[in-house]
């Protein structure tokens, strides 16, 4: 069992930066799949990326791809989104997510979410 727990939503100007944690407890290993998804009212869960624990490999959707960076702190178990230039469209609830396969697009474990507003 993996419990998942982001931090770090708020309100921002467009333009702005934001930076969310997603910290992993439980029976994590360094096989771990990691991904970050946002869904806005009344929109289906979008994908905005995702990295490979082992090895530190990222990808992005298109949509983000050159604004957000996804990192991750080995020692803290926890993974990051940086967010930089956001804009209005950026407004979701931010979910991090993990699963023990290293390849795949399905993810097993959600955290609760964290509210992005980005203000125009």
């Amino acid at each position: 069992q993996v419990q998942l727990v982001e931090s770090g939503g708020g309100l921002v100007q467009a333009g702005g930066s934001l930076r969310l944690s997603c910290a992993a407890a439980g029976r994590t290993t360094s096989n771990y799949r990691m991904g970050w998804f946002r869904q806005a009212p009344g929109k289906e869960r979008e994908f905005v990326g995702g990295i490979r624990w082992s090895g530190g490999t990222t990808w992005y959707a298109d949509s983000v791809k050159g604004r957000f960076i996804i990192s991750r702190d080995n020692a803290k178990n926890t993974m990051y989104l940086q967010m930089n230039s956001l804009k209005p469209e950026d407004t979701a609830v931010y979910y991090c997510a993990a699963d023990p396969a290293a390849w795949g697009t399905g993810y097993g474990y959600w955290g609760q979410g964290t509210q992005v507003t980005v203000s125009s």
